[in-house]
Parts: structure tokens; sequence; C-alpha cells
């Protein structure tokens, strides 16, 4: 066939695209009327969890999965948002990681919450200004972000899914020679993920922190002699050219965010749990609890400490484990916390949820 006739053929099965998409989504609208009568949350991770793995398993090229799983989310997001957009909150300002991740996860077409910090996410969904808010919890090179666990001490919150995001870092800049750079804005986190590459290539010039990396581009494209450390969205929202690349020591660099909300999903069949607890200050407490996830055979991917901040000295501990609470077709779970909680001071379940890819 020439150009024409394969133009010709896209454009018929163009048709029979927009008619099955429409289709569905009159589908999903009868769902969401649905919900609507039972006071049921939109969001279904476990559902769209079956979704994805579905579109995975029915694929057979050339699309990898990933893009066609992208398409997907859209899909989903568009049918969400006939009803009623999703409300999500993240750690702001536009274009931060949090951000992208939250579009990763919900697609363009929910609406977006901007806050200032980690305790603003947890607090707008608490309020009601938001159905869920996203934030980080752990980096694959820089480890645990201790805000995040802290702030659940005195949160009612739920973790209702996960997401991983790869995080890639640039140097962003008006100046057209990295030895015209006088200052970097950067936050923490980025910091000490391009350790390496800030001390081989700019170790006398001055780095002031920010709070996001959004942040850091927002002020970098209006003074001058200012460079940013930020990702590709953030050079695209605040029209930063890139002036380095790729400046992450590890090229795997990928953080973990969590969503929040009042929701507990079903069980999935590759669901997380985590958990907050404490034991009594007495010699081999902590491994006598945590034995009771080895008597039943459920696997440990997670355990942080911190310090309560009521009593010196005295810590919280956070797991995360593989299962789910609920699941009927498997009681590992459940048996290993009915034995776990014998010695504990206080078990709080955190969540339970679809494990991300």
């Amino acid at each position: 066939m020439d150009i024409q006739e394969i133009r010709e053929k896209i454009d018929r099965i163009d048709s029979q695209v927009v008619a099955l998409v429409n289709e569905r989504a009159a589908l999903a609208r009868e769902i969401g009327a649905a919900k609507a009568t039972r006071d049921m949350v939109p969001f279904a991770p476990a559902r769209e969890r079956q979704v994805m793995d579905h579109v995975a398993a029915l694929n057979q090229g050339p699309l990898e999965t990933p893009a066609l799983q992208a398409i997907y989310r859209e899909i989903i997001s568009a049918c969400l948002a006939m009803e009623r957009p999703l409300r999500i909150a993240y750690w702001g300002p536009p274009a931060s990681n949090t951000h992208v991740a939250s579009r990763a996860r919900f697609g363009s077409q929910a609406a977006y919450v901007a806050t200032d910090s980690i305790a603003g996410v947890f607090a707008e969904v608490e309020r009601g200004g938001a159905d869920c808010g996203v934030v980080p919890v752990e980096n694959s090179t820089e480890g645990i972000i201790n805000h995040t666990l802290d702030m659940f001490l005195d949160s009612e919150l739920k973790i209702c899914a996960e997401v991983y995001t790869p995080i890639s870092h640039n140097l962003l800049s008006r100046c057209e020679r990295l030895e015209e750079v006088r200052r970097i804005y950067t936050m923490p986190q980025a910091t000490g993920q391009c350790r390496l590459w800030l001390e081989r290539n700019v170790p006398a010039i001055e780095r002031i922190e920010v709070t996001t990396t959004a942040r850091a581009a927002e002020i970098a494209a209006q003074e001058e002699g200012a460079a940013a450390i930020a990702n590709y969205a953030a050079a695209e929202e605040y029209g930063v050219p890139i002036l380095a690349e790729h400046i992450e020591d590890n090229p795997r660099n990928r953080t973990r965010f969590l969503v929040l909300g009042y929701l507990q999903p079903p069980p999935s069949g590759q669901d997380k749990t985590s958990i907050m607890f404490s034991v009594r200050h007495e010699a081999g407490e902590l491994i006598r609890a945590l034995a009771a996830f080895e008597k039943h055979d459920v696997n440990l991917t997670l355990i942080e400490s911190r310090p309560t901040k009521r009593t010196p000295w005295e810590y919280v501990f956070f797991i995360d484990t593989c299962g789910h609470v609920d699941d009927p077709t498997d009681p590992s779970l459940r048996k290993a916390l009915a034995r776990f909680r014998e010695h504990c001071l206080f078990v709080k379940v955190l969540g339970s949820y679809p494990e991300a890819e």
C-alpha cells in the first residue's frame, strides 16, 4: 500500500476506536452513577490494577505495554471526569516531581491542588478539599522521606495506592555556559541525588535550598546568573533551558510515592500492607514481634524507625509487608498480625493497597 492508502486505513480504524472508547465511557458513567447512589469514592485502585494487568496480558505489540497502559490511564481519567474530576492534592508548585507522579497515576483529567508542603497534602485531604493526596515516601538513592512517615503519627488517613516514578534531574538555567552560573537553587533530596556530578562540575558554586525542584526552576527563570536542579516538566513549565541533562548520580534513580485517602481498597491479588507499631523497651522484644511474620511466611519489604517526638528515646516503627489484611484466599498476614499484636504496645495498619509495578 502507498502512504495515502495506509492513512485511509488508519482513519477507518480511528473511527472504530473512537466509537469503542465512547461505548466504554458510557458503561463507566453507569458505574459512576451506581457508585454515587451508594456514596462510594470514584477512585478504585484495585479495579484499575485489574484493568492494567488485563491490558498488559492482551498486548501483542508493536506498542510496548507501558505505552499502552499510559493510553488507558488517560481513558480512565477522562471517564472519571465525566461525573466529577477527582481532586488530587500534591506537594507543589506545578511540575514538581510529586505533581509528575500524580499525573502519571491519575491522568490529565483530574483536578490538581498544589500545596506548600507534605503536611499541606495531608491537611487538604483531611479537611475534604481533595479526594486523595500524593506524597513522596522513599527514594532509591537517598532513602526514606522522614517527614512523610512522621505525619502518620497523628493522621487517620490511609494509604490507598503507591506509585514508582523515575527521577531524572537536569541543570536548568538561562545562562549559556556553565561558567556563567553564580548560584544553584535546589532541594536537599535533589542535591543528595546529584552529589557526585555537583562535586565534579560545580564544586565552588553557591547552593541555595528551596522547598521543591519546581520552585527552584521558577526562581531560575527570573534571576540572572541562577540555575536550578529540576526535571523536564519544570523546564517546560517555567520556560528555562536545560544546560546539562541527566545529572543524577544513579541512572536508575526512582522515588516511591503514596496515595492518601480514606479508602480501603479490596484485595487485588498482588498487594502490600503498611503498618506502624511500637514495642516495649525490653531486650529482644522487637525481634520477637517481627518473628510473627516469619512464622506465617509473610515477607517484609521495608522497616524504618522514627522518634515519637513526645518522649525522648522512644520510637515507633514502620514496616511494609506483602499481602492484604482482608484477602479471603490467603489468611497468612491476618494470622501474623494477630500474633504480632501480642508483642506490641500498639499497632496501626496504615493501609492495604495494590503493589505498584
